[in-house]
């Protein structure tokens, strides 16, 4: 094999995620949310970004238990997050939704045809048949995103929404109107 021809996954099952493993026994060893109910006992649901400088608990002082957390590129209130927010609004306890996008995103400071061709390149192949979702104002989409859930129908309007734009370089979030 070549310097240039990519590593194959080993077939052992589990072996590319060893130390994630060791990692969950050292957590289980100490594990207490056993017998948990999964309801969100804080009444929160946080709609935020797959960014890993993210800590959506963490970062409005809550603990695992506490809320939902719905991840995905941007921060977006998807088909998918609309249907995880009605089961949340209406059995699980959830009576606040915060929608987190945050500086420096991805998906914020490049264009569709920019990350398309980015990932095309990396790939050897076409990807502009890929919708990317990319925010082209973070302001609008995260007023867009919060109508979405003020205005869905199974969500009642006792629900509190709002959007948020987080700072990954101050862990300061700032409403926005």
């Amino acid at each position: 094999m070549t310097s240039a021809e990519p590593q194959l996954p080993s077939s052992e099952p589990g072996a590319a995620f060893a130390d994630l493993l060791a990692a969950n026994r050292r957590y289980a060893a100490d594990f207490r949310l056993a017998g948990f109910d999964g309801v969100a006992r804080a009444g929160v649901a946080v709609v935020t970004c797959m960014d890993s400088r993210l800590d959506p608990l963490g970062m409005v002082g809550l603990v695992p238990g506490d809320a939902k957390i719905l991840r995905n590129p941007g921060g977006r209130v998807t088909d998918q997050v609309l249907v995880a927010l009605v089961l949340g609004v209406n059995l699980l306890n959830v009576d606040r939704v915060l929608v987190v996008q945050h500086t420096r995103c991805a998906m914020a400071s490049r264009s569709e045809e920019e990350l398309q061709a980015e990932i095309g390149r990396r790939r050897g192949q076409d990807a502009t048949w890929m919708s990317l979702g990319v925010i082209t104002d973070q302001v609008q989409s995260l007023r867009a995103e919060v109508a979405k859930v003020r205005s869905h129908p199974l969500i009642p309007q006792t629900v509190a929404a709002a959007g948020f734009l987080y700072d990954v370089d101050t862990g300061l979030l700032e409403p926005v109107a």
